[in-house]
C-alpha cells in the first residue's frame, strides 16, 4: 500500500522529532487517525476526554519541554474546541501546531454539516501560518512550514486537511515551475546585540544606585547569568508569574513575584529603584513598574516587538537572554555599595516570615495558605508543578518557596481556568520519572479538571514514578472573581454567579481507581501531603478551604480599601466572615 497524505504527515512529524500528539477522533480526521495507528506509536496519539484538554496538553508540553506541542482534532466542533488551549500557547509564546480536519473539498461552500471556514476561524490564533491542504503535493511544504514557523516564532500554527485529501495517495511536488521542495529541521540561533548597544546598556546600569531586575519566562535558560548579573549590580530580582519556578527563591536577593499576585519586597523595589532591567518578559501591569520618569531602563528580549512595550526603555537589546546577559555582565562593574541589595534582602526575609504567619491564621475550616505552605515544606526537589487559574494562583505565587530543579507553569497571558490537570498530564508524559502536583480550584476542576482525571486514570500506570497529585481547593466559590467583585468593582459578592455545588472530588478519584484524600482539619495538612507524596498511584486531595481568606495585594491602595468597604456595606452575604478573616490577615503583618 502506498503512503497516503496522512501517512506522510505522520512520518514528517516523526522526522521533526515529534513523538507525541494530543488529540480526539472524529469522522473529519479519520484518515489521520488511521495513519497514526499504522505508525505504531511513533508518534503516539494521547487521547484526552475533550479537545480543549488536548490543546492545553500541547501547550503544557511546549512549556515543560521547549519542544513544539502538537494537537489534532476533527472538523467543525472539534476544531472549535481546540481554540482555548491554543490561545493559551499563543499568549505565552509557546510553539504549538494544530492539525484539524475539514469536510471534503467538493462540499465546501455548500453549508455542509460541520463545515466551518477553519482558515478564517484560525486566522487570529494561528495568524503567523494557517493553510489548507488542497492537494497532496502541498502536504510536504505545509507541514514543514507549520512546524518551522511555530518553533522559530514561538507561536501557534495550523494546517487544515479535508477528509478526502487525507486518504489520497501522497505525491511529491512536480519538477516544474511553481513547485517548492521544503525540508525538515530547525536549529535555534543565539542572537547577540551589537557591542555598541551592550556598551550603552552597561553605562546605564553601572550608573544606577538602586537597580531592579524583572525576570520573565525568557530567562528560563539564563538563570545563572541573571543571578550573576544581579550580584554584580547589587540588584534585586523580581519574577513575573511565568518565571516563578525558573528563578529560585533560596537566593537571598530574589524578591519574589511581582504584580497583583506579587510580594511586598518586589513592589517596594519597583517603587524605590532608579534603574530597571527587564529580561525576557512582557509583564502587562504597568502600575506595578516604576512610575514613568523614575527609573532609567534597559530591556532584553529575543522578540524585538516586545522591546519598549511596557516601559519607556532607554536601551533595547534584541537578543537571546543567556548570551546577551552574559555579554552584558562582562561590561558591568561590581558595585561595592550593597546598601540597596541588603535592604531588599531584609525585606524579603521579613516577607517570608509574614507568609508563615499568615498561613497560621485561623480559618474555617482551613486556611488555603496553610495548605500551600505544607506543600512547600514537603515539595520534592525535582517536582513538576502545574497551577490553575483562580485564587490558588495567589498562594502558588507567594507561598511556594522554589528551589533549583523544580519546574512549573501557569496559564499566564490568557489566564484561563482549566489548564492545571492537562498541564500535569503533559508534564508527566514528558518526565515520567518525576513527581507532579497540580493546584486547582473547585471551579476549574468542575469546568474541565474532572474530565482530565479520566485521562490521568487511563495513563498513569505507564509512568515510572506514579506520583501525580491534584490538589483541589474546595471552597464552593468562584473565589478569585468574588474578590474582584468586592475590591475592583466595589460590589458585594454576586451569589448567583459565584456559588458552586460541593463535589466529592476524593470519592470521584476513588471511583476512577485513583487515591482520594480528604483534608478538613488544619492539623492534618502535613500528614495528607506526606501520604499523597508516598502513594503508589495518583492522588486527588479534596481540601475544604475558607473562601474568605483575602488574596491581599502587596500594598492596599485607598481606592481598593474604599471599594472593599463599599462591597461589605452593600449587602455581601458573607460580610461578617470576610471582615473578620481580613482583619486577621492584616494583623499578621502588624502584630
Amino acid at each position: 500500500m502506498s503512503d497516503t497524505v496522512s501517512d506522510f504527515i505522520v512520518k514528517r512529524l516523526r522526522q521533526w522529532g515529534i513523538h507525541r500528539v494530543y488529540g480526539y477522533s472524529g469522522d473529519g480526521i479519520n484518515g489521520m487517525m488511521a495513519a497514526l495507528r499504522r505508525a505504531d506509536g511513533n508518534p503516539r496519539m494521547v487521547q484526552p476526554r475533550h479537545e480543549e484538554l488536548a490543546a492545553f496538553m500541547a501547550s503544557g508540553h511546549a512549556k515543560f519541554t521547549d519542544e513544539v506541542g502538537v494537537c489534532i482534532a476533527t472538523s467543525g466542533p472539534g476544531a472549535v474546541h481546540l481554540l482555548n488551549g491554543l490561545y493559551d500557547a499563543k499568549k505565552d509564546h509557546m510553539p504549538a501546531v494544530a492539525i484539524v480536519g475539514q469536510q471534503a473539498r467538493m462540499s465546501l461552500g455548500t453549508d455542509y454539516q460541520q463545515e466551518i471556514d477553519l482558515v478564517s476561524l484560525y486566522k487570529d490564533v494561528a495568524g503567523d501560518y494557517v493553510h489548507m491542504v488542497s492537494e497532496p503535493a502541498q502536504a510536504r511544504h505545509l507541514i514543514d512550514q507549520a512546524i518551522r514557523i511555530a518553533i522559530a516564532r514561538r507561536t501557534v500554527t495550523a494546517i487544515v486537511v479535508p477528509n478526502d485529501v487525507q486518504d489520497l495517495p501522497m505525491a511529491d511536488p512536480p519538477h516544474e515551475h511553481g513547485a517548492v521542495f521544503s525540508g525538515s529541521g530547525y536549529r535555534t540561533p543565539h542572537t547577540l546585540p551589537d557591542a555598541a548597544d551592550l556598551d550603552q546598556a552597561a553605562e546605564v546600569l553601572n550608573a544606577g544606585n538602586k537597580v531592579a531586575i524583572l525576570a520573565g519566562a525568557g530567562c528560563k535558560h539564563a538563570v545563572d547569568e541573571v543571578l550573576a548579573l544581579a550580584d554584580k549590580l547589587g540588584a534585586g530580582v523580581a519574577k513575573a508569574i511565568l518565571a516563578k519556578t525558573m528563578i529560585p527563591d533560596d537566593v537571598e536577593y530574589v524578591t519574589g513575584t511581582v504584580g497583583l499576585l506579587g510580594t511586598e519586597p518586589s513592589a517596594d523595589m519597583m517603587a524605590g529603584c532608579d534603574t530597571l532591567l527587564l529580561i525576557g518578559t512582557r509583564f502587562p501591569y504597568a502600575e506595578f513598574l516604576p512610575v514613568e520618569g523614575q527609573a532609567r531602563a534597559v530591556q532584553i528580549d529575543i522578540d524585538a516587538e516586545a522591546l519598549g512595550l511596557r516601559y519607556p526603555t532607554e536601551v533595547n537589546l534584541a537578543g537571546d537572554a543567556r548570551a546577551t546577559v552574559a555579554a552584558l555582565s562582562e561590561r558591568i562593574e561590581h558595585k561595592k555599595d550593597r546598601q540597596w541589595q541588603e535592604k531588599l534582602i531584609k525585606k524579603t526575609r521579613d516577607w517570608w516570615a509574614l507568609m508563615d504567619e499568615r498561613a497560621q491564621v485561623r480559618a474555617s475550616p482551613i486556611n488555603p495558605q496553610a495548605v500551600f505552605a505544607g506543600l512547600s515544606r514537603q515539595m520534592p526537589e525535582n517536582a513538576l508543578l502545574a497551577c490553575d487559574v483562580g485564587s490558588g494562583t495567589n498562594w502558588y505565587a507567594r507561598h511556594l518557596k522554589i528551589k533549583r530543579g523544580v519546574m512549573g507553569s501557569v496559564s499566564g497571558g490568557l489566564a484561563s481556568m482549566g489548564n492545571g490537570v492537562p498541564y500535569l498530564i503533559a508534564a508527566k508524559f514528558a518526565f515520567p520519572d518525576r513527581p507532579g502536583v497540580a493546584m486547582v480550584g473547585d471551579g476549574a476542576m468542575q469546568m474541565l479538571g474532572n474530565q482530565g482525571l479520566l485521562s490521568l486514570a487511563k495513563y498513569w500506570q505507564e509512568w515510572e514514578n506514579p506520583t501525580a497529585i491534584v490538589l483541589v481547593l474546595n471552597n464552593r466559590d468562584l473565589n478569585q472573581v468574588s474578590w474582584e467583585q468586592r475590591v475592583m468593582e466595589g460590589e458585594p459578592r454576586f451569589d448567583t454567579s459565584q456559588d458552586l455545588p460541593d463535589f466529592a472530588f476524593d470519592e470521584y478519584a476513588e471511583l476512577l481507581g485513583l487515591k482520594g484524600l480528604r483534608l478538613e482539619r488544619p492539623e492534618d495538612i502535613e500528614r495528607v501531603w506526606a501520604e499523597a507524596l508516598a502513594a503508589d498511584r495518583p492522588v486527588v486531595i479534596n481540601a475544604y478551604t475558607d473562601a474568605e481568606i483575602a488574596p491581599l495585594p502587596p500594598h492596599i491602595s485607598l481606592d481598593q480599601a474604599k471599594s472593599f468597604m463599599s462591597s461589605m456595606a452593600s449587602g455581601d452575604s458573607d460580610a461578617k466572615h470576610v471582615i473578620r478573616e481580613s482583619m486577621r490577615q492584616m494583623a499578621a503583618k502588624w502584630f
